[in-house]
C-alpha cells in the first residue's frame, strides 16, 4: 500500500510529509461522511420497520439493504486520495437492463452483501477512530498555541488543565512540547488508520475470485498473456524470415549474377573466334544466349521474391520499431506511403512495446484505408503524451464512410486496444473527413 510504503521510507519525516496531510483529510472527511451515513441508515431503519406493518415500510428496508451499493462506490472513490491504486468494482456491468433486472442482479450478488457488511460493521468503528484521531488533532493543536492563547485571554485565567490555572506565556510552553508530540504520534497513527481502511475496503469492496468481476478480471489478464505470447511468436516468424529465408534469397540473387556474368564472358569470349569456327560456335552461342535470357529472368524473380519478403517481414513487425522506436517506424511508413503523410509525433521517449506495437499497426491499418477506400490527397498523423496517455489521431481528407464492422481490420485493433485498457475511436461521416483517434495508457 502506497501510505505503508511511505511510512516505511521516512519514517521520522512521515509526519511532516504531504502524505500525511492527505491521511488526516481522508480521516475527517471520512468520519464526517461516516457519522452522517449511520445516522441516514439508523432513521431508515427505524422508519422502515415502524412502517413495515402497513407494508410501506418494505422499500425502506430494501433501501437499506442496497445501500452499501453507494456507500462503497464512495468509499472508493475516497480511497483513490491516499492510494492510488485504484480498487476496481466487484460488479457486473448490466449494459441496458432494466431497472428490475439490474435490482435483482445486485441482490444476488456476493459484493453487495459485503459492502453492506462494510457499511453496518466495518465503518462505524473506523469511524469511531477517525473522530478520535481528528479530536486529537485539534487538541494537541490547541496545546501548540497555548502561549499565545494565554497572552491573548491575559489577565484572564486560562486552566488548560482543569483546576489548574497557566500564569502566563512561559508556563505553557510545556504544553506546547506534549501538543508538538501529540502531533508527531497523530501523523503515525493516522498512517496506520487510514492503512486499515485501505486494507478492509480492498477485502469487502473489491472483486474476488468467486466473484463474476474477479473471473472478468482473470479473463482480461490472460487475453493479455495470450496477447504478449501471440506477439512473442510474431517477433520470432519475423525474426526467422529475416535472418533465414530472406538470407538465402539474397544469397540466390548473387548466385544468379555472378553465373549471368560468367555467361556474358563466354559469349563475349566466342564472338572473338575465328571464321572457321563460326558454324560450330553457332549452336554454342545460341545455346549460352538462352541460358543467359532463363538466368535473368530467375534473378529477377528472385529480386521480386525478396522484395516481397522485405513486406512481410516489415508487416509481420519492422525492424525500425524495435530499433528506433514508433516516431521513426512511423516516419518511414509514411514515405513509402501514397499518399502524401505529414507526421507530427513528439514523445518523451520510448514507450511501453505493446503501445509502441499497438499504436504502430494502428496508424499502418489507418493509412492502408486511406489509401485503399477513401481517396485521400493528405492524411495527417499527431501523437502525444498526456497525462501518461499515449493520444494518437489519424486523419485524411477522403470521402469518409469508414464501418469498422465492415472488414477493415479495425474491429481487431479496437480488441487489442482493449486489451491494453485503452480506446479506439472512429469517425467518419459521409463525405469525410475520416479521424481515428488512439487512446493508450503508456504503463502497457
Amino acid at each position: 500500500m502506497a501510505v505503508l510504503a511511505a511510512l516505511r521510507a521516512r519514517p521520522l519525516r512521515f509526519p511532516f510529509t504531504r502524505d500525511s496531510l492527505r491521511c488526516w483529510a481522508y480521516l475527517a472527511g471520512g468520519a464526517v461522511l461516516g457519522l452522517l451515513t449511520a445516522l441516514l441508515l439508523l432513521a431508515l431503519t427505524a422508519l422502515g420497520l415502524g412502517l413495515s406493518v402497513v407494508g410501506v415500510g418494505l422499500p425502506l428496508l430494501l433501501a437499506v439493504a442496497l445501500s452499501g451499493l453507494p456507500a462503497g462506490a464512495l468509499e472508493r472513490r475516497l480511497l483513490r486520495f491516499v492510494e492510488p491504486a485504484p480498487v476496481p468494482d466487484p460488479h457486473r456491468a448490466l449494459p441496458g437492463a432494466g431497472r428490475p433486472a439490474r435490482l435483482r442482479t445486485r441482490l444476488r450478488e456476493r459484493a453487495t452483501w459485503r459492502e453492506l457488511a462494510h457499511t453496518l460493521l466495518v465503518a462505524p468503528p473506523l469511524t469511531v477512530a477517525g473522530l478520535g484521531l481528528t479530536a486529537l488533532l485539534l487538541f494537541s493543536a490547541t496545546l501548540v498555541v497555548s502561549p499565545v492563547v494565554v497572552q491573548v485571554l491575559a489577565p484572564e485565567t486560562v486552566m488548560l488543565i482543569p483546576g489548574h490555572a497557566v500564569p502566563g506565556p512561559l508556563h505553557a510552553l510545556p504544553f506546547t512540547a506534549l501538543g508538538l508530540a501529540g502531533l508527531y504520534l497523530g501523523g503515525h497513527a493516522g498512517a496506520l488508520l487510514t492503512a486499515a481502511h485501505v486494507r478492509l475496503a480492498r477485502l469487502l469492496l473489491g472483486p474476488r475470485e468467486e466473484d463474476p468481476g474477479g473471473q472478468v478480471l482473470e479473463l482480461t489478464r490472460s487475453r493479455a498473456r495470450l496477447a504478449d505470447a501471440f506477439e512473442a511468436e510474431r517477433r520470432r516468424i519475423e525474426r526467422d524470415l529475416h535472418d533465414g529465408a530472406q538470407q538465402q534469397l539474397v544469397a540466390l540473387t548473387m548466385t544468379l549474377g555472378l553465373a549471368a556474368y560468367e555467361l556474358r564472358e563466354r559469349a563475349g569470349a566466342g564472338a572473338g573466334t575465328g571464321a572457321g569456327d563460326a558454324g560450330a560456335e553457332a549452336g554454342g552461342a545460341g545455346a549460352e544466349a538462352g541460358a543467359l535470357a532463363l538466368v535473368d529472368r530467375a534473378r529477377g524473380e528472385a529480386r521480386q521474391a525478396l522484395e516481397q519478403l522485405r513486406g512481410l517481414v516489415r508487416g509481420i513487425h519492422p525492424q525500425v520499431l524495435t530499433d528506433h522506436g514508433l516516431a521513426a517506424a512511423v516516419a518511414e511508413v509514411a514515405l513509402r506511403h501514397p499518399v502524401p503523410v505529414e507526421v507530427d509525433l513528439d514523445l518523451p521517449g520510448r514507450l511501453p512495446g505493446p503501445v509502441e506495437t499497438t499504436a504502430y499497426f494502428t496508424v499502418t491499418e489507418a493509412l492502408t484505408n486511406a489509401a485503399k477506400h477513401s481517396g485521400a490527397t493528405a492524411v495527417t498523423v499527431h501523437g502525444r503524451v498526456v497525462a501518461g496517455r499515449l493520444v494518437l489521431q489519424v486523419t485524411d481528407d477522403g470521402c469518409g464512410g469508414a464501418d469498422p464492422a465492415a472488414g477493415t481490420g479495425l474491429q481487431g485493433l479496437a480488441d487489442r486496444v482493449a486489451i491494453l485498457r485503452g480506446r479506439l475511436m472512429v469517425t467518419s461521416p459521409t463525405g469525410g473527413p475520416t479521424g481515428l483517434r488512439l487512446e493508450v495508457p503508456c504503463s502497457g
